[in-house]
């Protein structure tokens, strides 16, 4: 991806100096287990497992599917401590800085040609962890989005963690989470996220995962539109598109189960299979249109 030289944005917040481990999720009295066996005797550590590393990669709090809750966090206390700052991390700052301008031009554009104005959304970068507005985060739980202050949280390691653990590398593969996290940013404008958590709360577990899917997926396909949108500027160079499209494949709930207990529990997937997501991402890529992201219509699985 041909980023450098390009507009940086300055919605972003660098909290890499004052940020720490916080209790994960304190405010409801929960904590994500350690050892052998699940909460309440229904999840297993196989189960836990996945879900961690599926929050991992795309920022739903674990104890949101534990709980029912919202998506977001739940409270705590963080603590202050040092975070050294690099050449490395310069370097970082200035591709997410770039990913999140790009992402402005083209939100604000679809959002002026529907007679829209977009709000653009805050990135907070932070080490260790972090407290936003739906509580304390520590870098384990990977990116996110927070609806209740409407900023994008990322801990910039995480990246590396993609490459060497999930086998999804290329500057393209990064950008693709930041825009994923966007789309949920996207969703919350339309109204999507309000509604989602609204009606959850009178769902059945499975119904739930369902319809969480039909969220993600759209994200996904924003994530696409977005990349349509980079793609018609220059900026995509030869296998860009192959490192996003990987990073989908390896994320799917059914490849992460795979890869974590050996077997898949379709009725507990929440954000799509490897096929679905690499789907939508390439609907979104092909069409250019968020009009072609109804991951709600009746059809979305066919699509």
């Amino acid at each position: 991806m041909e980023w450098r030289g390009r507009r940086q944005s300055d919605n972003v917040e660098d909290q890499r100096g004052a940020s720490g481990g916080g209790s994960f999720g304190s405010g409801r009295g929960f904590r994500i287990p350690i050892g052998g066996g699940g909460r309440g005797g229904g999840i297993g550590i196989g189960g836990l497992i996945f879900i961690v590393i599926v929050c991992l990669i795309l920022g739903i709090n674990p104890l949101t599917l534990l709980s029912g809750g919202d998506i977001g966090f739940d409270g705590g206390q963080t603590q202050q401590q040092a975070a050294p700052r690099s050449a490395a991390n310069d370097e970082m700052t200035a591709f997410v800085r770039t990913v999140l301008a790009e992402t402005e031009d083209t939100w604000n554009t679809i959002f002026q040609q529907n007679g829209q104005q977009y709000q653009e959304p805050t990135m907070v970068l932070f080490s260790g962890g972090v407290q936003s507005a739906c509580g304390s985060a520590s870098s384990a739980t990977g990116p996110f989005y927070c609806p209740g202050d409407r900023k994008v949280y990322l801990d910039t390691g995480f990246f590396r963690q993609l490459s060497g653990q999930f086998g999804a590398s290329g500057d393209f593969a990064e950008a693709y989470v930041i825009a994923h996290e966007v789309g949920h940013h996207v969703q919350n404008l339309i109204g999507v996220l309000p509604k989602f958590n609204q009606a959850r709360r009178s769902m059945s577990e499975v119904d739930a995962n369902r319809m969480s899917v039909r969220v993600e997926l759209q994200a996904d396909c924003f994530a696409g539109v977005w990349g349509k949108f980079t793609d018609q500027k220059g900026l995509l160079e030869q296998g860009d598109l192959e490192e996003a499209l990987n990073a989908a494949r390896q994320i799917g709930d059914d490849t992460l189960q795979k890869r974590s207990q050996g077997y898949v529990v379709p009725d507990s997937f929440n954000h799509g299979t490897s096929a679905q997501r690499i789907r939508w991402f390439r609907k979104g890529f092909s069409s250019g249109s968020m009009q072609a992201c109804d991951t709600f219509a009746p059809s979305y699985q066919q699509l």
